[in-house]
């Protein structure tokens, strides 16, 4: 069964929640008042002691000690050194789910979400899943291929596609069984496990609809294209022709650098929007034809089975999807009062609209703030103050597209895909925060 139309959403009004009240407004002016009533109200006892430590601070003799570093000589330039981050940020790391695959080969490193900050994936915590190892080819003896229903078929090496006319675009890319593990209940404890098969980067290439042009592809008959990456696995994937000169590219950079050998370095395909399976790494071939290949990759993997017990295939797109990065699960709240609650929302349809937020588990609904930039096919951060009165609380979010695309929680979700599914899970995610403040991973229906 092929995809016909939007699997499920549904259309909000301007605002929403269950109890028919409009959400607090994010603008500027209500939320200085409001930050002064959580000050009053949740941080006072803060605000108290860091007076006293200040007050004190003339008689403690070690804040009148000054540090090696303030007082000695630094480290010198690290000219021939590629940069490391501090080792006091060591522990931000990609992280492998043990038994997850039977080989490490063909395994999955999950980004460290709940450690990143506005919407870029740093290129050494960018997810990696694998299908057959990876591999760091070199460049100079790398070929790209163009053929099939195309007037002159082309072999082009790296430097001829870097002359070409170029293009750098932001856009996420997001693993079809991201957030898998959470279909039939709540599998793993942290956002990190949850959702990490998901980043966000500058990718720079020549765009795909440039070479099928130089290639002179059939107009009237080419309907769909096939990657083939060069790895030992050799995946294909079907991509329509409608993608494919949209905006898909052939991108040999990645936020400002080459591409990583594990991202598919020298050669990748981008397919903003669309599940990451698609955007094949090494790539060597593109193959031009009047129909899809129905590949081993699209027959037997990255498909839907449906509670009727079909099987829905080249369901691509990633619908609107969010989730809280922070608190989420086996962080910690230290102390009452104010908190921000931040996360990330994306789709694969375009820019995000809004972000809703709930504080009791969907009962009541609140408007997130959306960082700038909002970008099309790109990871929106959003934000939205919060007191904790040091009580129990379920946090959710909830994203809508520009298209009126609403998330579903994960029993709309089931209502319409079953509970048999692997892929494509989009449903709210939800954390519940204990009296203790201790974050963990939860399902409400």
């Amino acid at each position: 069964m092929t995809e016909k139309g939007r699997p499920f959403g549904r259309i909000l009004p301007a605002a929403e929640n269950a109890l028919g009240a409009r959400p607090i407004a994010a603008d500027e002016s209500s939320r200085r008042a409001f930050l002064r009533r959580a000050l009053a109200l949740g941080g006072g006892a803060a605000a108290a002691g860091l007076a006293a430590q200040a007050a004190g601070a003339e008689g403690d003799p070690a804040i009148l000690k000054l540090p090696a570093h303030s007082t000695g000589l630094g480290q010198p330039v690290a000219a021939r050194d590629y940069g490391t981050p501090s080792e006091h940020e060591a522990n931000l790391q990609r992280r492998q789910s043990p038994g997850l695959t039977r080989v490490a080969q063909a395994s999955v490193a999950f980004t460290p979400l709940q450690g990143l900050f506005g919407i870029i994936t740093p290129n050494g915590l960018h997810f990696e899943r694998h299908h057959q190892g990876w591999w760091d080819i070199d460049p100079e003896q790398h070929r790209l291929m163009v053929m099939g229903m195309v007037k002159a078929p082309t072999v082009y090496t790296l430097s001829d596609l870097m002359r070409l006319p170029s293009v750098s675009r932001i856009h996420f890319i997001e693993c079809g069984a991201n957030t898998g593990m959470e279909w039939g209940n709540v599998a793993v404890p942290t956002v990190q496990y949850t959702h990490g098969m998901l980043s966000c980067c500058e990718y720079t290439g020549v765009p795909l609809s440039t070479l099928l042009d130089h290639c002179g592809y059939e107009r009237k008959k080419a309907k769909f294209v096939l990657a083939e990456g060069a790895d030992g696995s050799g995946l294909t994937r079907t991509i329509s022709m409608e993608r494919a000169l949209e905006d898909a590219i052939v991108a040999w950079a990645m936020n400002g650098e080459m591409l990583r050998p594990e991202n598919g370095y020298p050669l990748r395909l981008v397919v903003p929007g669309v599940q990451g399976v698609s955007w094949v790494k090494w790539l060597r071939r593109i193959e031009v034809g009047d129909k899809p290949w129905d590949t081993r990759e699209e027959v037997l993997h990255y498909i839907d089975m449906m509670p009727d017990g079909v099987f829905r295939q080249y369901s691509s797109i990633q619908e609107a999807k969010s989730v809280i990065t922070t608190p989420s699960g086996g962080q910690k709240l230290l102390d009452k009062g104010l908190h921000n609650v931040t996360g990330l929302a994306w789709s694969g349809r375009g820019r995000i609209r809004r972000v809703d937020v709930s504080f009791d588990g969907g009962r009541n609904w609140r408007t997130a703030r959306l960082e700038s930039p909002v970008l099309p096919k790109a990871l929106t951060r959003f934000s939205i103050d919060w007191v904790w009165d040091g009580g129990p609380a379920i946090l959710q979010s909830r994203a809508i597209d520009e298209t009126g695309y609403v998330q579903p929680k994960i029993r709309q979700l089931r209502q319409v895909r079953g509970t048999r599914s692997i892929y494509h899970n989009n449903a709210i995610q939800s954390w519940k925060v204990a009296q203790s403040g201790e974050v963990s991973n939860v399902q409400v229906d």
